[in-house]
Protein backbone atom coordinates (compact mmCIF):
# COMPACT_ATOMS: atom_id res chain seq x y z
CA UNK A 1 0.00 0.00 0.00
CA UNK A 2 1.38 3.17 -0.67
CA UNK A 3 1.66 5.87 1.99
CA UNK A 4 1.53 9.87 2.14
CA UNK A 5 4.82 10.52 3.01
CA UNK A 6 4.15 14.39 3.07
CA UNK A 7 6.24 15.36 0.79
CA UNK A 8 5.76 16.75 -3.00
CA UNK A 9 6.04 15.20 -5.73
CA UNK A 10 9.31 16.21 -7.58
CA UNK A 11 8.55 18.54 -10.77
CA UNK A 12 10.43 18.05 -14.23
CA UNK A 13 12.75 20.98 -14.92
CA UNK A 14 10.68 22.15 -18.12
CA UNK A 15 7.65 22.20 -15.45
CA UNK A 16 9.44 24.36 -12.57
CA UNK A 17 10.32 27.02 -15.43
CA UNK A 18 6.88 27.27 -16.45
CA UNK A 19 5.57 27.64 -12.73
CA UNK A 20 7.98 30.48 -12.06
CA UNK A 21 6.81 32.42 -15.57
CA UNK A 22 3.56 32.02 -13.82
CA UNK A 23 4.77 33.65 -10.75
CA UNK A 24 6.60 36.03 -12.11
CA UNK A 25 3.89 37.30 -14.40
CA UNK A 26 1.14 37.34 -11.39
CA UNK A 27 3.46 39.89 -9.79
CA UNK A 28 3.99 41.66 -13.14
CA UNK A 29 0.45 42.24 -13.05
CA UNK A 30 -0.22 43.39 -9.32
CA UNK A 31 2.85 45.67 -9.43
CA UNK A 32 2.22 47.42 -12.80
CA UNK A 33 -0.74 50.07 -12.91
CA UNK A 34 -3.43 49.18 -15.21
CA UNK A 35 -3.85 52.61 -16.47
CA UNK A 36 -2.91 56.50 -16.55
CA UNK A 37 -5.56 56.84 -14.30
CA UNK A 38 -3.84 54.75 -11.63
CA UNK A 39 -1.18 57.10 -12.40
CA UNK A 40 -2.54 60.08 -11.77
CA UNK A 41 -4.16 58.86 -8.84
CA UNK A 42 -0.78 57.60 -6.73
CA UNK A 43 0.69 60.77 -7.72
CA UNK A 44 1.06 63.03 -4.97
CA UNK A 45 -1.24 66.82 -5.28
CA UNK A 46 1.40 69.06 -5.46
CA UNK A 47 1.61 71.77 -2.52
CA UNK A 48 -0.25 74.89 -2.93
CA UNK A 49 2.24 78.43 -3.06
CA UNK A 50 3.18 80.05 -0.29
CA UNK A 51 0.81 82.82 -0.88
CA UNK A 52 -2.16 80.64 -1.17
CA UNK A 53 -1.13 78.32 1.92
CA UNK A 54 -1.27 82.49 3.80
CA UNK A 55 -4.68 83.09 2.60
CA UNK A 56 -5.70 79.69 3.41
CA UNK A 57 -4.61 80.27 6.88
CA UNK A 58 -6.28 83.73 6.99
CA UNK A 59 -9.41 82.05 5.89
CA UNK A 60 -9.25 79.84 8.73
CA UNK A 61 -9.20 82.78 11.39
CA UNK A 62 -12.67 83.43 12.41
CA UNK A 63 -11.31 87.16 13.94
CA UNK A 64 -9.78 88.40 11.00
CA UNK A 65 -12.95 87.70 8.49
CA UNK A 66 -15.25 89.11 10.80
CA UNK A 67 -12.81 91.97 11.19
CA UNK A 68 -12.51 92.15 7.16
CA UNK A 69 -16.09 92.30 6.97
CA UNK A 70 -16.20 95.38 9.39
CA UNK A 71 -13.54 96.79 7.43
CA UNK A 72 -15.65 96.65 4.06
CA UNK A 73 -18.84 97.80 5.52
CA UNK A 74 -16.68 100.82 6.50
CA UNK A 75 -15.55 101.52 3.39
CA UNK A 76 -18.60 100.58 1.34
CA UNK A 77 -20.91 102.69 3.64
CA UNK A 78 -19.45 106.12 3.47
CA UNK A 79 -18.82 105.83 -0.29
CA UNK A 80 -22.85 104.22 -1.21
CA UNK A 81 -24.54 105.55 1.93
CA UNK A 82 -24.85 108.94 1.50
CA UNK A 83 -26.27 109.39 -2.06
CA UNK A 84 -28.82 106.66 -0.78
CA UNK A 85 -29.66 107.62 2.47
CA UNK A 86 -30.64 111.43 0.89
CA UNK A 87 -33.31 110.03 -1.30
CA UNK A 88 -34.72 108.10 1.35
CA UNK A 89 -38.21 109.71 3.39
CA UNK A 90 -40.70 112.06 1.93
CA UNK A 91 -41.29 116.08 2.18
CA UNK A 92 -40.99 117.37 5.30
CA UNK A 93 -42.81 121.06 6.41
CA UNK A 94 -39.86 123.05 8.66
CA UNK A 95 -40.54 125.39 10.98
CA UNK A 96 -37.46 127.30 9.77
CA UNK A 97 -37.04 126.41 5.66
CA UNK A 98 -40.58 125.44 4.87
CA UNK A 99 -41.44 122.32 2.95
CA UNK A 100 -37.72 120.28 2.52
CA UNK A 101 -36.65 117.06 1.01
CA UNK A 102 -34.63 114.27 2.28
CA UNK A 103 -31.76 115.68 0.23
CA UNK A 104 -32.22 118.60 2.08
CA UNK A 105 -32.52 117.76 6.15
CA UNK A 106 -30.61 114.17 5.54
CA UNK A 107 -27.50 116.65 4.47
CA UNK A 108 -24.64 116.67 7.49
CA UNK A 109 -24.73 120.34 7.74
CA UNK A 110 -28.21 121.05 7.60
CA UNK A 111 -29.45 122.19 10.82
CA UNK A 112 -32.77 122.08 12.21
CA UNK A 113 -33.06 123.86 15.24
CA UNK A 114 -36.36 122.91 16.03
CA UNK A 115 -35.60 119.12 16.23
CA UNK A 116 -32.48 119.23 18.41
CA UNK A 117 -30.99 116.00 20.23
CA UNK A 118 -33.79 114.08 19.11
CA UNK A 119 -33.27 109.79 19.57
CA UNK A 120 -33.67 107.33 16.70
CA UNK A 121 -36.74 107.62 14.35
CA UNK A 122 -37.76 107.21 10.76
CA UNK A 123 -36.62 110.57 9.65
CA UNK A 124 -33.81 110.93 11.53
CA UNK A 125 -31.91 106.97 12.13
CA UNK A 126 -29.56 107.93 14.69
CA UNK A 127 -31.41 111.32 15.75
CA UNK A 128 -29.80 114.19 15.84
CA UNK A 129 -27.47 116.60 17.77
CA UNK A 130 -26.93 119.72 19.69
CA UNK A 131 -28.31 121.99 16.48
CA UNK A 132 -30.45 119.61 15.10
CA UNK A 133 -28.48 118.16 12.23
CA UNK A 134 -28.90 114.46 11.05
CA UNK A 135 -26.16 112.01 13.11
CA UNK A 136 -26.13 109.22 10.89
CA UNK A 137 -25.30 111.57 7.74
CA UNK A 138 -22.55 113.21 10.05
CA UNK A 139 -21.55 109.84 11.24
CA UNK A 140 -21.21 108.64 7.62
CA UNK A 141 -18.87 111.85 6.12
CA UNK A 142 -16.89 111.06 9.58
CA UNK A 143 -16.02 107.53 8.39
CA UNK A 144 -15.26 108.99 5.13
CA UNK A 145 -13.13 111.46 6.48
CA UNK A 146 -11.36 109.21 8.53
CA UNK A 147 -11.02 107.04 5.48
CA UNK A 148 -9.04 109.03 3.25
CA UNK A 149 -6.75 110.08 5.74
CA UNK A 150 -5.81 106.95 6.62
CA UNK A 151 -5.57 106.21 2.56
CA UNK A 152 -3.43 109.60 1.84
CA UNK A 153 -1.78 109.07 5.20
CA UNK A 154 -0.89 105.42 4.27
CA UNK A 155 0.18 106.29 0.69
CA UNK A 156 2.68 108.77 2.20
CA UNK A 157 4.08 106.26 4.89
CA UNK A 158 4.47 103.52 2.37
CA UNK A 159 6.15 104.97 -0.22
CA UNK A 160 8.19 107.33 1.54
CA UNK A 161 9.28 104.58 3.94
CA UNK A 162 10.13 101.77 1.53
CA UNK A 163 12.12 104.16 -0.15
CA UNK A 164 14.18 105.50 2.54
CA UNK A 165 14.41 101.50 4.22
CA UNK A 166 15.53 99.94 1.28
CA UNK A 167 18.02 102.35 0.58
CA UNK A 168 19.13 102.72 3.70
CA UNK A 169 19.15 99.00 4.13
CA UNK A 170 20.49 97.69 0.47
CA UNK A 171 23.75 101.16 0.11
CA UNK A 172 24.39 101.52 3.89
CA UNK A 173 26.67 104.38 4.05
CA UNK A 174 25.37 108.05 4.68
CA UNK A 175 21.64 107.20 3.95
CA UNK A 176 21.79 104.76 6.48
CA UNK A 177 23.38 107.51 8.90
CA UNK A 178 20.94 110.14 8.06
CA UNK A 179 17.67 107.82 8.19
CA UNK A 180 19.24 106.49 11.97
CA UNK A 181 19.46 110.26 13.38
CA UNK A 182 16.03 111.31 12.02
CA UNK A 183 13.99 108.40 13.45
CA UNK A 184 16.15 109.21 16.20
CA UNK A 185 14.53 112.78 16.61
CA UNK A 186 11.08 111.69 15.69
CA UNK A 187 11.19 108.69 18.28
CA UNK A 188 12.34 111.24 21.01
CA UNK A 189 8.56 112.70 20.63
CA UNK A 190 5.15 110.87 21.19
CA UNK A 191 4.21 110.75 17.76
CA UNK A 192 0.48 112.12 18.78
CA UNK A 193 2.07 114.82 20.44
CA UNK A 194 4.74 115.40 17.57
CA UNK A 195 1.65 115.55 15.14
CA UNK A 196 -0.47 118.45 17.84
CA UNK A 197 2.65 120.36 17.85
CA UNK A 198 2.20 120.06 13.82
CA UNK A 199 -1.06 121.17 13.51
CA UNK A 200 -1.15 123.35 15.97
CA UNK A 201 1.46 125.40 14.37
CA UNK A 202 0.49 125.37 10.96
CA UNK A 203 -2.90 125.10 11.19
CA UNK A 204 -3.47 128.75 10.71
CA UNK A 205 -1.46 128.95 7.79
CA UNK A 206 -3.44 125.81 6.31
CA UNK A 207 -6.20 127.82 6.21
CA UNK A 208 -5.41 131.27 5.26
CA UNK A 209 -3.17 130.57 2.31
CA UNK A 210 -4.93 127.07 1.03
CA UNK A 211 -8.54 128.12 1.90
CA UNK A 212 -10.93 125.43 1.91
CA UNK A 213 -10.22 122.19 -0.20
CA UNK A 214 -13.09 120.42 -1.81
CA UNK A 215 -11.80 116.71 -0.73
CA UNK A 216 -14.74 115.93 1.07
CA UNK A 217 -18.02 117.44 -0.50
CA UNK A 218 -17.81 120.85 -0.71
CA UNK A 219 -16.96 121.22 3.06
CA UNK A 220 -13.31 119.72 2.74
CA UNK A 221 -10.48 121.90 4.52
CA UNK A 222 -7.15 122.02 4.15
CA UNK A 223 -6.45 120.65 7.63
CA UNK A 224 -7.40 117.49 5.94
CA UNK A 225 -4.42 117.40 4.31
CA UNK A 226 -2.35 119.41 7.18
CA UNK A 227 -3.64 116.13 9.27
CA UNK A 228 -2.32 113.69 6.70
CA UNK A 229 1.07 115.32 6.51
CA UNK A 230 1.15 115.06 10.41
CA UNK A 231 0.58 111.69 10.71
CA UNK A 232 2.50 110.18 7.93
CA UNK A 233 5.40 112.69 9.23
CA UNK A 234 5.59 110.45 12.90
CA UNK A 235 4.21 107.05 10.64
CA UNK A 236 7.02 106.70 8.01
CA UNK A 237 10.22 106.72 10.18
CA UNK A 238 8.95 103.66 11.59
CA UNK A 239 8.03 102.05 8.21
CA UNK A 240 11.63 102.66 6.67
CA UNK A 241 12.77 101.20 10.03
CA UNK A 242 11.03 97.62 8.86
CA UNK A 243 11.95 98.10 5.26
CA UNK A 244 15.77 98.54 6.58
CA UNK A 245 15.66 95.77 8.55
CA UNK A 246 14.32 92.68 6.15
CA UNK A 247 16.36 94.73 3.71
CA UNK A 248 19.72 94.10 5.58
CA UNK A 249 18.80 90.42 5.86
CA UNK A 250 17.88 90.04 2.37
CA UNK A 251 20.97 90.98 0.46
CA UNK A 252 22.33 88.37 2.51
CA UNK A 253 20.64 85.63 1.16
CA UNK A 254 21.99 83.21 -1.94
CA UNK A 255 19.56 84.38 -4.43
CA UNK A 256 20.33 88.08 -4.14
CA UNK A 257 24.37 87.47 -3.74
CA UNK A 258 23.75 84.87 -7.75
CA UNK A 259 21.89 88.07 -8.62
CA UNK A 260 25.05 90.43 -8.15
CA UNK A 261 27.39 87.56 -9.25
CA UNK A 262 25.32 87.57 -12.97
CA UNK A 263 26.05 91.39 -13.57
CA UNK A 264 22.33 92.67 -12.70
CA UNK A 265 21.73 95.99 -11.76
CA UNK A 266 21.24 97.46 -8.38
CA UNK A 267 17.90 98.59 -9.24
CA UNK A 268 16.97 95.39 -11.03
CA UNK A 269 18.16 93.86 -7.47
CA UNK A 270 15.58 95.69 -5.61
CA UNK A 271 12.78 95.87 -7.83
CA UNK A 272 12.72 92.06 -8.73
CA UNK A 273 14.14 90.19 -5.22
CA UNK A 274 14.04 92.95 -2.32
CA UNK A 275 10.99 94.60 -2.76
CA UNK A 276 8.61 91.45 -3.47
CA UNK A 277 10.11 89.95 -0.71
CA UNK A 278 9.05 93.14 1.25
CA UNK A 279 5.11 93.28 0.33
CA UNK A 280 3.71 90.72 3.25
CA UNK A 281 5.70 92.39 5.80
CA UNK A 282 4.57 95.90 4.75
CA UNK A 283 0.70 94.71 4.22
CA UNK A 284 0.73 93.71 7.99
CA UNK A 285 2.22 96.34 8.86
CA UNK A 286 -0.24 99.16 7.14
CA UNK A 287 -2.98 97.39 8.45
CA UNK A 288 -1.43 97.66 11.90
CA UNK A 289 -0.87 101.28 11.36
CA UNK A 290 -4.26 102.45 10.00
CA UNK A 291 -5.76 101.68 13.26
CA UNK A 292 -3.22 103.91 14.43
CA UNK A 293 -4.25 106.50 11.93
CA UNK A 294 -7.82 106.74 12.46
CA UNK A 295 -7.33 107.32 16.59
CA UNK A 296 -4.55 110.30 15.97
CA UNK A 297 -6.80 111.62 13.00
CA UNK A 298 -9.83 111.39 15.79
CA UNK A 299 -7.78 112.67 18.67
CA UNK A 300 -6.66 115.90 16.71
CA UNK A 301 -10.61 116.41 15.48
CA UNK A 302 -11.57 116.15 19.44
CA UNK A 303 -8.81 118.80 20.45
CA UNK A 304 -10.01 121.17 17.71
CA UNK A 305 -6.59 120.94 15.39
CA UNK A 306 -8.33 118.38 13.07
CA UNK A 307 -11.37 119.33 10.55
CA UNK A 308 -12.92 121.91 11.35
CA UNK A 309 -17.01 122.77 11.48
CA UNK A 310 -18.98 122.62 9.78
CA UNK A 311 -17.76 119.61 8.46
CA UNK A 312 -18.10 116.15 10.33
CA UNK A 313 -15.48 113.84 11.83
CA UNK A 314 -15.73 111.20 14.06
CA UNK A 315 -13.51 112.91 16.62
CA UNK A 316 -15.25 116.60 16.23
CA UNK A 317 -19.08 114.55 17.02
CA UNK A 318 -17.69 113.40 20.29
CA UNK A 319 -16.29 116.54 21.03
CA UNK A 320 -19.15 118.43 20.70
CA UNK A 321 -21.65 115.56 22.04
CA UNK A 322 -19.58 115.42 25.46
CA UNK A 323 -21.14 118.33 27.14
CA UNK A 324 -24.37 116.52 26.59
CA UNK A 325 -22.97 113.09 28.15
CA UNK A 326 -25.45 113.39 30.81
CA UNK A 327 -28.52 114.32 29.03
CA UNK A 328 -27.99 112.58 25.91
CA UNK A 329 -25.91 110.08 26.10
CA UNK A 330 -26.25 108.46 23.23
CA UNK A 331 -24.58 111.13 21.21
CA UNK A 332 -21.39 110.49 22.67
CA UNK A 333 -21.56 106.66 23.03
CA UNK A 334 -22.36 106.63 19.28
CA UNK A 335 -19.56 107.61 17.33
CA UNK A 336 -17.43 105.97 20.24
CA UNK A 337 -18.64 102.87 19.13
CA UNK A 338 -18.28 103.19 15.56
CA UNK A 339 -14.30 104.54 16.16
CA UNK A 340 -13.69 101.49 18.90
CA UNK A 341 -15.44 98.95 16.20
CA UNK A 342 -13.21 100.39 13.16
CA UNK A 343 -9.82 100.28 14.65
CA UNK A 344 -10.47 96.96 16.60
CA UNK A 345 -11.76 95.89 12.99
CA UNK A 346 -7.82 96.77 11.89
CA UNK A 347 -6.32 95.85 14.70
CA UNK A 348 -7.06 92.09 14.61
CA UNK A 349 -7.26 91.94 10.88
CA UNK A 350 -3.62 93.42 11.12
CA UNK A 351 -3.18 90.36 13.42
CA UNK A 352 -4.64 87.85 11.16
CA UNK A 353 -2.61 88.74 8.36
CA UNK A 354 0.86 88.55 10.59
CA UNK A 355 -0.16 84.81 11.52
CA UNK A 356 -0.94 84.27 8.01
CA UNK A 357 1.98 85.58 6.21
CA UNK A 358 4.39 84.35 9.10
CA UNK A 359 6.05 81.35 7.72
CA UNK A 360 6.67 80.04 10.72
CA UNK A 361 3.21 79.73 12.05
CA UNK A 362 1.23 76.61 12.38
CA UNK A 363 -2.03 75.58 11.92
Amino acid sequence: MDMDTGHQPSLSPEEERSTSNRETAEVITVTEPEGPEEESATRKEPSGTPFRESLRRLRKDKRAMASLFVIILFIILPLVGPPIYQHIGGPYNSDTYGVIGPEVYHNPTHQELSRQDEGLSAQYWLGTDAVGRDMFARMMQGMLISLVVAIMVEIVTVVLGLTVGILAGYFGGWIDQLLARFTDIIFAFPGLLFAILLTGIFGSYADNFFGKVPLIGGNGQARLLLVSLALATVGWPLMARFARGQTLQLKQQQFVEAARTAGTSHFLIIIRHILPNLLSIILVASTLDISNTIVGEASLSYLGLGVQQPSSSIGLMISGASSQLASYPWEVLLPIIVLTLIVLAFSFLGDGLRDAFDPRTKD
